[in-house]
Protein backbone atom coordinates (compact mmCIF):
# COMPACT_ATOMS: atom_id res chain seq x y z
CA UNK A 1 0.00 0.00 0.00
CA UNK A 2 2.84 2.36 0.87
CA UNK A 3 4.53 1.46 -2.40
CA UNK A 4 1.47 2.35 -4.51
CA UNK A 5 0.52 5.54 -2.65
CA UNK A 6 4.03 7.02 -2.57
CA UNK A 7 4.57 6.37 -6.26
CA UNK A 8 1.21 7.78 -7.31
CA UNK A 9 1.64 10.91 -5.19
CA UNK A 10 4.98 11.68 -6.79
CA UNK A 11 3.57 10.99 -10.24
CA UNK A 12 0.70 13.37 -9.52
CA UNK A 13 3.02 16.20 -8.51
CA UNK A 14 5.24 15.72 -11.53
CA UNK A 15 2.28 15.44 -13.91
CA UNK A 16 0.66 18.61 -12.56
CA UNK A 17 3.85 20.66 -12.82
CA UNK A 18 4.57 19.43 -16.35
CA UNK A 19 1.00 20.04 -17.52
CA UNK A 20 1.02 23.61 -16.17
CA UNK A 21 4.29 24.39 -17.96
CA UNK A 22 3.13 22.89 -21.27
CA UNK A 23 -0.27 24.61 -21.13
CA UNK A 24 1.45 27.94 -20.45
CA UNK A 25 3.78 27.47 -23.42
CA UNK A 26 0.94 26.44 -25.75
CA UNK A 27 -1.25 29.34 -24.59
CA UNK A 28 1.57 31.81 -25.27
CA UNK A 29 2.17 30.42 -28.76
CA UNK A 30 -1.57 30.31 -29.54
CA UNK A 31 -2.03 33.87 -28.29
CA UNK A 32 0.67 35.14 -30.64
CA UNK A 33 -0.82 33.17 -33.55
CA UNK A 34 -4.37 34.32 -32.80
CA UNK A 35 -3.26 37.94 -32.55
CA UNK A 36 -1.64 37.53 -35.97
CA UNK A 37 -4.93 36.21 -37.37
CA UNK A 38 -6.77 39.14 -35.81
CA UNK A 39 -4.34 41.62 -37.36
CA UNK A 40 -5.03 40.11 -40.78
CA UNK A 41 -8.77 40.36 -40.30
CA UNK A 42 -9.40 36.61 -39.95
CA UNK A 43 -10.60 36.77 -36.34
CA UNK A 44 -12.61 39.36 -34.46
CA UNK A 45 -10.19 41.19 -32.11
CA UNK A 46 -12.80 41.09 -29.35
CA UNK A 47 -12.89 37.27 -29.58
CA UNK A 48 -9.14 36.62 -29.46
CA UNK A 49 -9.21 35.07 -26.00
CA UNK A 50 -12.22 32.92 -26.89
CA UNK A 51 -10.56 31.58 -30.05
CA UNK A 52 -7.33 30.97 -28.15
CA UNK A 53 -9.22 29.06 -25.45
CA UNK A 54 -10.92 26.76 -27.96
CA UNK A 55 -7.58 26.19 -29.71
CA UNK A 56 -5.78 25.24 -26.50
CA UNK A 57 -8.71 22.98 -25.60
CA UNK A 58 -8.12 21.07 -28.83
CA UNK A 59 -4.44 20.60 -27.97
CA UNK A 60 -5.10 19.21 -24.49
CA UNK A 61 -4.96 15.51 -25.56
CA UNK A 62 -1.42 15.99 -26.83
CA UNK A 63 -0.46 18.05 -23.78
CA UNK A 64 -1.81 15.46 -21.34
CA UNK A 65 -0.07 12.60 -23.16
CA UNK A 66 3.28 14.36 -23.15
CA UNK A 67 2.81 15.38 -19.51
CA UNK A 68 2.11 11.76 -18.57
CA UNK A 69 5.16 10.55 -20.48
CA UNK A 70 7.46 13.16 -18.90
CA UNK A 71 5.99 12.64 -15.41
CA UNK A 72 6.64 8.89 -15.43
CA UNK A 73 10.12 9.34 -16.87
CA UNK A 74 11.09 12.09 -14.41
CA UNK A 75 9.74 10.19 -11.40
CA UNK A 76 11.51 6.94 -12.23
CA UNK A 77 14.70 8.81 -13.08
CA UNK A 78 14.73 10.46 -9.65
CA UNK A 79 14.09 7.11 -7.97
CA UNK A 80 17.00 5.53 -9.84
CA UNK A 81 19.31 8.45 -9.03
CA UNK A 82 18.50 8.43 -5.30
CA UNK A 83 18.87 4.60 -5.17
CA UNK A 84 15.24 4.29 -4.17
CA UNK A 85 14.64 1.78 -6.96
CA UNK A 86 17.37 -0.45 -5.54
CA UNK A 87 15.55 -0.47 -2.20
CA UNK A 88 12.27 -1.49 -3.81
CA UNK A 89 14.02 -4.15 -5.89
CA UNK A 90 15.70 -5.50 -2.77
CA UNK A 91 12.26 -5.82 -1.19
CA UNK A 92 11.14 -8.06 -4.03
CA UNK A 93 9.35 -5.41 -6.10
CA UNK A 94 10.38 -6.02 -9.69
CA UNK A 95 10.02 -3.48 -12.47
CA UNK A 96 6.78 -5.16 -13.53
CA UNK A 97 5.35 -4.34 -10.10
CA UNK A 98 5.53 -0.65 -11.01
CA UNK A 99 3.12 -1.18 -13.88
CA UNK A 100 0.07 -1.46 -11.61
CA UNK A 101 0.43 1.89 -9.74
CA UNK A 102 1.59 3.64 -12.91
CA UNK A 103 -1.41 2.43 -14.91
CA UNK A 104 -3.78 3.20 -12.03
CA UNK A 105 -2.46 6.75 -12.02
CA UNK A 106 -2.63 6.96 -15.81
CA UNK A 107 -6.25 5.69 -16.00
CA UNK A 108 -7.91 9.09 -15.33
CA UNK A 109 -5.49 10.76 -17.71
CA UNK A 110 -6.29 8.22 -20.43
CA UNK A 111 -10.01 8.78 -19.85
CA UNK A 112 -9.54 12.54 -20.15
CA UNK A 113 -7.53 12.10 -23.35
CA UNK A 114 -10.27 9.88 -24.81
CA UNK A 115 -13.00 12.41 -24.01
CA UNK A 116 -10.96 15.32 -25.33
CA UNK A 117 -9.88 13.54 -28.53
CA UNK A 118 -13.20 11.93 -29.43
CA UNK A 119 -15.66 14.59 -28.26
CA UNK A 120 -14.04 17.92 -27.40
CA UNK A 121 -11.61 18.08 -30.35
CA UNK A 122 -14.30 18.28 -33.11
CA UNK A 123 -16.49 20.52 -30.96
CA UNK A 124 -13.71 23.07 -30.35
CA UNK A 125 -12.79 23.10 -34.05
CA UNK A 126 -16.43 23.70 -34.94
CA UNK A 127 -16.68 26.59 -32.49
CA UNK A 128 -13.55 28.23 -33.95
CA UNK A 129 -14.91 27.82 -37.49
CA UNK A 130 -18.25 29.36 -36.52
CA UNK A 131 -16.55 32.34 -34.88
CA UNK A 132 -14.44 32.94 -37.98
CA UNK A 133 -17.39 32.53 -40.36
CA UNK A 134 -19.51 34.89 -38.33
CA UNK A 135 -16.78 37.52 -38.39
CA UNK A 136 -15.99 37.00 -42.06
CA UNK A 137 -19.72 37.25 -42.84
CA UNK A 138 -19.88 40.80 -41.60
CA UNK A 139 -19.89 43.63 -44.14
CA UNK A 140 -16.72 45.55 -44.92
CA UNK A 141 -17.86 48.65 -43.06
CA UNK A 142 -18.69 46.73 -39.89
CA UNK A 143 -15.31 44.97 -39.95
CA UNK A 144 -13.32 48.20 -40.04
CA UNK A 145 -11.86 48.95 -36.61
CA UNK A 146 -10.03 52.11 -35.56
CA UNK A 147 -6.29 52.06 -36.04
CA UNK A 148 -6.11 48.73 -37.91
CA UNK A 149 -5.68 47.74 -41.54
CA UNK A 150 -8.59 45.51 -42.60
CA UNK A 151 -8.83 43.54 -45.85
CA UNK A 152 -12.18 43.33 -47.64
CA UNK A 153 -13.96 40.02 -48.17
CA UNK A 154 -12.84 39.74 -51.78
CA UNK A 155 -9.28 40.70 -50.94
CA UNK A 156 -9.38 43.61 -53.40
CA UNK A 157 -9.33 46.46 -50.88
CA UNK A 158 -7.50 47.36 -47.70
CA UNK A 159 -9.02 49.91 -45.30
CA UNK A 160 -7.67 52.06 -42.51
CA UNK A 161 -10.03 54.42 -40.67
CA UNK A 162 -9.86 56.31 -37.41
CA UNK A 163 -13.47 56.20 -36.24
CA UNK A 164 -14.45 59.06 -33.99
CA UNK A 165 -18.22 58.80 -33.65
CA UNK A 166 -20.28 56.68 -31.23
CA UNK A 167 -22.32 55.15 -34.08
CA UNK A 168 -19.26 54.52 -36.29
CA UNK A 169 -20.75 56.43 -39.22
CA UNK A 170 -17.99 59.04 -39.58
CA UNK A 171 -14.24 58.87 -39.40
CA UNK A 172 -10.97 60.67 -40.06
CA UNK A 173 -7.56 59.88 -41.53
CA UNK A 174 -8.94 57.39 -44.06
CA UNK A 175 -6.74 55.17 -46.22
CA UNK A 176 -7.99 52.80 -48.94
CA UNK A 177 -5.78 50.67 -51.20
CA UNK A 178 -7.67 48.88 -53.97
CA UNK A 179 -6.88 46.60 -56.90
CA UNK A 180 -9.76 46.14 -59.36
CA UNK A 181 -10.47 46.28 -63.09
CA UNK A 182 -6.77 46.22 -63.96
CA UNK A 183 -5.99 49.31 -61.93
CA UNK A 184 -4.26 49.88 -58.60
CA UNK A 185 -5.22 52.88 -56.54
CA UNK A 186 -4.36 54.43 -53.19
CA UNK A 187 -6.91 56.86 -51.79
CA UNK A 188 -6.45 59.05 -48.71
CA UNK A 189 -8.85 61.53 -47.17
CA UNK A 190 -9.06 63.72 -44.10
CA UNK A 191 -12.57 62.59 -43.21
CA UNK A 192 -15.51 60.58 -44.45
CA UNK A 193 -18.95 59.34 -43.56
CA UNK A 194 -21.38 56.57 -44.49
CA UNK A 195 -24.25 57.63 -46.71
CA UNK A 196 -27.16 55.65 -48.17
CA UNK A 197 -27.77 56.37 -51.86
CA UNK A 198 -30.58 54.58 -53.72
CA UNK A 199 -30.70 51.81 -51.15
CA UNK A 200 -26.94 51.14 -51.20
CA UNK A 201 -24.41 52.26 -48.63
CA UNK A 202 -21.45 54.35 -49.76
CA UNK A 203 -18.36 55.63 -48.04
CA UNK A 204 -18.18 59.33 -48.94
CA UNK A 205 -14.72 60.89 -48.53
CA UNK A 206 -13.87 64.55 -48.09
CA UNK A 207 -10.71 66.55 -48.89
CA UNK A 208 -8.42 63.83 -50.18
CA UNK A 209 -6.41 62.58 -53.12
CA UNK A 210 -6.11 59.41 -55.18
CA UNK A 211 -3.07 57.92 -56.87
CA UNK A 212 -4.04 55.43 -59.61
CA UNK A 213 -1.79 53.23 -61.78
CA UNK A 214 -2.74 51.05 -64.73
CA UNK A 215 -1.33 47.56 -64.37
CA UNK A 216 -0.78 47.01 -68.10
CA UNK A 217 0.70 50.28 -69.29
CA UNK A 218 2.01 51.55 -65.97
CA UNK A 219 0.37 54.94 -66.51
CA UNK A 220 -0.08 56.84 -63.25
CA UNK A 221 -2.54 59.59 -62.42
CA UNK A 222 -2.86 61.75 -59.30
CA UNK A 223 -6.15 63.48 -58.63
CA UNK A 224 -7.46 65.63 -55.79
CA UNK A 225 -11.07 65.74 -54.71
CA UNK A 226 -13.29 67.57 -52.30
CA UNK A 227 -15.90 64.81 -52.24
CA UNK A 228 -15.55 61.24 -53.45
CA UNK A 229 -17.91 58.29 -52.96
CA UNK A 230 -17.22 54.57 -53.26
CA UNK A 231 -19.57 51.66 -52.72
CA UNK A 232 -18.33 49.02 -50.34
CA UNK A 233 -19.69 45.50 -50.39
CA UNK A 234 -22.26 44.76 -47.72
CA UNK A 235 -23.03 41.18 -48.74
CA UNK A 236 -22.22 38.57 -46.17
CA UNK A 237 -19.71 35.90 -46.99
CA UNK A 238 -21.06 32.44 -47.48
CA UNK A 239 -20.56 30.15 -44.54
CA UNK A 240 -18.40 27.14 -45.18
CA UNK A 241 -20.13 23.81 -44.92
CA UNK A 242 -19.03 21.43 -42.18
CA UNK A 243 -17.47 18.89 -44.53
CA UNK A 244 -13.98 19.12 -43.07
CA UNK A 245 -13.28 15.87 -41.16
CA UNK A 246 -11.90 17.73 -38.15
CA UNK A 247 -15.33 19.35 -37.66
CA UNK A 248 -17.37 16.14 -37.77
CA UNK A 249 -18.39 14.21 -34.63
CA UNK A 250 -16.72 10.89 -34.00
CA UNK A 251 -20.03 9.03 -34.48
CA UNK A 252 -20.27 10.44 -38.01
CA UNK A 253 -16.73 9.34 -38.79
CA UNK A 254 -17.46 5.83 -37.53
CA UNK A 255 -20.41 5.52 -39.92
CA UNK A 256 -18.54 6.89 -42.94
CA UNK A 257 -16.25 4.75 -45.15
CA UNK A 258 -14.63 7.79 -46.82
CA UNK A 259 -10.81 7.74 -46.66
CA UNK A 260 -10.70 11.31 -45.32
CA UNK A 261 -13.00 10.38 -42.47
CA UNK A 262 -11.11 7.17 -41.71
CA UNK A 263 -7.85 9.11 -41.56
CA UNK A 264 -9.27 11.60 -39.06
CA UNK A 265 -10.76 8.74 -37.02
CA UNK A 266 -7.40 6.98 -36.90
CA UNK A 267 -5.84 10.18 -35.54
CA UNK A 268 -8.42 10.54 -32.75
CA UNK A 269 -8.29 6.91 -31.66
CA UNK A 270 -4.53 6.92 -32.08
CA UNK A 271 -4.21 9.72 -29.51
CA UNK A 272 -5.74 7.47 -26.85
CA UNK A 273 -3.67 4.42 -27.80
CA UNK A 274 -0.52 6.53 -27.97
CA UNK A 275 -1.09 7.81 -24.42
CA UNK A 276 -1.33 4.23 -23.14
CA UNK A 277 1.73 3.07 -25.06
CA UNK A 278 3.74 6.09 -23.91
CA UNK A 279 3.14 5.10 -20.29
CA UNK A 280 4.50 1.61 -21.00
CA UNK A 281 7.47 2.95 -22.95
CA UNK A 282 8.38 5.32 -20.10
CA UNK A 283 8.21 2.48 -17.60
CA UNK A 284 10.27 0.11 -19.72
CA UNK A 285 12.87 2.51 -21.09
CA UNK A 286 13.69 4.71 -18.10
CA UNK A 287 17.05 4.04 -16.51
CA UNK A 288 19.93 6.18 -15.28
CA UNK A 289 23.43 6.06 -16.68
CA UNK A 290 25.91 7.92 -14.44
CA UNK A 291 27.90 8.97 -17.51
CA UNK A 292 24.97 10.71 -19.22
CA UNK A 293 23.10 12.11 -16.20
CA UNK A 294 19.39 12.49 -15.50
CA UNK A 295 18.66 14.58 -18.59
CA UNK A 296 19.25 11.67 -20.97
CA UNK A 297 15.95 10.01 -20.01
CA UNK A 298 13.99 13.22 -20.58
CA UNK A 299 15.64 13.75 -23.95
CA UNK A 300 14.76 10.20 -24.90
CA UNK A 301 11.13 10.66 -23.84
CA UNK A 302 10.78 13.85 -25.90
CA UNK A 303 12.41 12.23 -28.93
CA UNK A 304 10.26 9.09 -28.65
CA UNK A 305 7.12 11.23 -28.25
CA UNK A 306 7.97 13.29 -31.34
CA UNK A 307 8.64 10.17 -33.45
CA UNK A 308 5.41 8.52 -32.28
CA UNK A 309 3.26 11.51 -33.14
CA UNK A 310 4.95 11.98 -36.50
CA UNK A 311 4.03 8.37 -37.25
CA UNK A 312 0.44 9.19 -36.29
CA UNK A 313 0.38 12.12 -38.70
CA UNK A 314 2.00 10.08 -41.45
CA UNK A 315 -0.54 7.31 -40.95
CA UNK A 316 -3.40 9.79 -41.18
CA UNK A 317 -2.06 11.06 -44.51
CA UNK A 318 -1.61 7.53 -45.86
CA UNK A 319 -5.13 6.51 -44.84
CA UNK A 320 -6.59 9.71 -46.35
CA UNK A 321 -4.83 8.95 -49.64
CA UNK A 322 -6.03 5.31 -49.53
CA UNK A 323 -2.49 3.99 -49.43
CA UNK A 324 -3.31 1.78 -46.46
CA UNK A 325 -6.39 0.83 -44.47
CA UNK A 326 -7.15 2.31 -41.08
CA UNK A 327 -7.29 -0.97 -39.15
CA UNK A 328 -4.09 -2.49 -40.64
CA UNK A 329 -2.10 0.67 -39.99
CA UNK A 330 -3.36 1.04 -36.42
CA UNK A 331 -2.59 -2.60 -35.66
CA UNK A 332 0.81 -2.27 -37.28
CA UNK A 333 1.75 0.96 -35.47
CA UNK A 334 0.15 0.77 -32.05
CA UNK A 335 0.23 -3.03 -31.82
CA UNK A 336 3.91 -3.29 -32.64
CA UNK A 337 4.80 -0.53 -30.17
CA UNK A 338 2.71 -2.19 -27.44
CA UNK A 339 4.36 -5.58 -28.04
CA UNK A 340 7.85 -4.04 -28.11
CA UNK A 341 7.20 -2.10 -24.89
CA UNK A 342 5.86 -5.19 -23.10
CA UNK A 343 8.78 -7.36 -24.22
CA UNK A 344 11.21 -4.66 -23.11
CA UNK A 345 9.45 -4.38 -19.75
CA UNK A 346 9.43 -8.15 -19.22
CA UNK A 347 13.09 -8.41 -20.17
CA UNK A 348 14.11 -5.71 -17.71
CA UNK A 349 11.86 -7.19 -15.02
CA UNK A 350 13.56 -10.58 -15.46
CA UNK A 351 16.94 -8.89 -15.32
CA UNK A 352 16.20 -7.20 -12.00
CA UNK A 353 14.48 -10.33 -10.65
CA UNK A 354 17.55 -12.41 -11.44
CA UNK A 355 19.80 -9.87 -9.74
CA UNK A 356 17.57 -9.86 -6.66
CA UNK A 357 17.59 -13.64 -6.47
CA UNK A 358 21.39 -13.76 -6.78
CA UNK A 359 21.80 -11.16 -4.05
CA UNK A 360 19.34 -13.01 -1.82
CA UNK A 361 21.17 -16.28 -2.35
CA UNK A 362 24.52 -14.63 -1.60
CA UNK A 363 23.11 -13.05 1.57
CA UNK A 364 21.74 -16.39 2.75
CA UNK A 365 25.04 -18.05 2.05
CA UNK A 366 26.86 -15.41 4.08
CA UNK A 367 24.45 -15.90 6.96
CA UNK A 368 24.83 -19.66 6.87
CA UNK A 369 28.66 -19.62 6.74
CA UNK A 370 29.19 -18.48 10.38
CA UNK A 371 26.60 -21.00 11.57
CA UNK A 372 28.38 -23.82 9.74
CA UNK A 373 31.72 -22.76 11.21
CA UNK A 374 30.26 -22.73 14.72
CA UNK A 375 28.78 -26.23 14.18
CA UNK A 376 32.14 -27.62 13.09
CA UNK A 377 33.88 -26.09 16.06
Amino acid sequence: MLFDSSLRKELGRSFGATAVVLVTIVMTVMLIRTLGHASRGLVDPSEVMLVMGFTVLGYLPTIFTLSLFVAITATLTRMYTSSEMVVWFSCGQGLLSFARPVLRFAAPVLLAVAVLALLVWPWSNLQIRELRDRYQGRGDLERVAPGRFIESQGGQRVFFIDKDSPDNTTGSNIFIAATENGRESVTTAESGHIETIEGERFLVLHDGQQLAREQEGGEMRLSHFARYGGRISESAAEHTTNTNPILLPTTTLLASPAPQHRGELSWRIGLVLAAFNCALIALAATRVNPRTGRSASLVFSLAAFAVYYNLLTMGENWITRSRIGMVPYMVLLHGSIFVAAMLWLLARNGEWLMRWQLRRAARQQQEQSPKAAEAQA
